[in-house]
């Protein structure tokens, strides 16, 4: 018997251990169920919205969707014999965000573009993001959709531009273009500071998409707040001192968090999402900072 006990235990041992992630070793994000992710749906956007909360005939504040309710099926599991897809509608304006808070990471994905757009994008690029440290409640930016965090941009010919959302702040490698465009991202240059209210958007460095039709890979470095954004195995923007600003000017951390997808009036695939922990920015990207 005690035998018996001794064997059992080296067996709950080692399953134990093999569940814990180390460092070095990919975690599949999706499964056919997406038991690792939650929803939330905010509104049909109009071409005339202003950022304000929408409001009904009478003058009454609508409300959210709100969590978890996805009765129009905005996020769904295409099972292709190659593994899980994930497709989001674009319908209504939400995120699929994940349960679980992360820091110091390597996520790595795939992502192709659909053929349905809506209002208010029915004339503009299709859209979508990857918001990383994401903290709070969602609702909080202009679109009243996702939380406060950092964006990898998601966009046709913009594959990871930069977007403050909400009252987040981050310094990039950039720099400022003539008159009124927007800052572009170069690895030569020094860092300058992005938030709301000032410089809030930064375009990528190159355009590494791939044809269409065709599926981008995607990756997102994030260590101790500094952060990578790869397109198709090019590195196309370089942030550092990841923080959110409070209402009295207070800058504070931001480096870990839930990573939310968006959903944003148009209709977008993704498959192979997967992470693992890093104990140390890669070599072959330390030397960027």
């Amino acid at each position: 018997m005690k035998r018996f006990y001794f064997y059992s235990a080296i067996i709950v041992s080692f399953f134990m251990l093999s569940s814990m992630q180390k460092p070095d070793e990919w975690v599949s994000l999706l499964d056919k169920d997406l038991t690792q992710w939650e929803r939330y749906l905010s509104y049909r956007h109009s071409t005339k919205y202003n950022g304000s909360v929408p409001k009904d005939d009478l003058g009454n504040p609508i409300e959210p969707i709100g969590y978890n309710k996805d009765e129009s099926h905005v996020f769904s599991i295409i099972n292709e014999q190659s593994g899980p897809v994930l497709r989001v509608s674009g319908e209504v304006y939400g995120c699929l965000f994940t349960r679980q808070s992360y820091e110091n990471y390597h996520l790595k994905l795939q992502v192709k573009w659909g053929k349905d757009k809506y209002v208010p994008r029915k004339d503009k690029l299709r859209d979508s993001g990857i918001l990383y440290h994401s903290i709070g409640e969602a609702g909080k930016e202009y679109w009243r959709s996702w939380m406060l965090s950092q964006e990898f941009q998601i966009m046709e010919g913009h594959m990871g531009d930069f977007w403050c959302q909400a009252n987040s702040s981050i310094d990039i490698r950039a720099f400022q273009s003539e008159g009124t465009m927007n800052c572009v991202a170069d690895q030569k240059q020094p860092f300058r500071q992005f938030k709301s209210g000032s410089d809030f958007y930064c375009v990528r460095s190159g355009n590494y998409e791939s044809p269409v039709g065709d599926w981008t890979t995607l990756e997102l470095i994030c260590f101790e707040g500094k952060s990578i954004h790869i397109v198709n195995g090019h590195v196309v923007m370089v942030l550092k001192n990841s923080r959110y600003i409070q209402p009295d000017g207070k800058e504070v951390p931001m480096t870990s968090g839930k990573i939310q997808l968006q959903s944003e009036a148009a209709e977008v695939f993704y498959r192979d999402i997967r992470i693992k922990k890093l104990n140390a920015l890669p070599k072959e990207y330390a030397q960027l900072f």
